[in-house]
């Protein structure tokens, strides 16, 4: 009985995973990796204490990272790309950040 326990919980995982894959297109271990860069690239915007850079939207997909949203100035915007290319794992950044004095 413990025997067909295992194995059955063992084809729910498997069936869960490819389940996932065939969702986003990704493999579990992409997922993975694209919500670390994403999070790694967040906590270097905020990092940056002089700056309004944590209004940046990030978004990552098979290691692509893109910057979302508004900032105050050009250096802002060109630093938030630079520290989103420091990260590990990142193959390139699509900025997207509008330069507004309101933001």
């Amino acid at each position: 009985m413990e025997r067909l326990t295992k194995r059955l919980a063992m084809m729910f995982l498997v069936l869960a995973l490819a389940g996932c894959q065939a969702m986003t297109g990704k493999t579990a271990g992409q997922n993975i990796d694209d919500a670390a860069i994403t999070a790694s690239v967040k906590s270097q915007l905020v990092s940056e204490k002089a700056s309004n850079l944590v209004r940046v939207d990030v978004d990552t997909d098979r290691g692509v990272v893109y910057l979302n949203g508004s900032v105050e100035n050009p250096r802002e915007k060109a630093r938030a790309e630079e520290l989103a290319r420091r990260v590990q794992g990142v193959k390139r950044v699509v900025n997207n950040l509008q330069v507004s004095r309101t933001s």
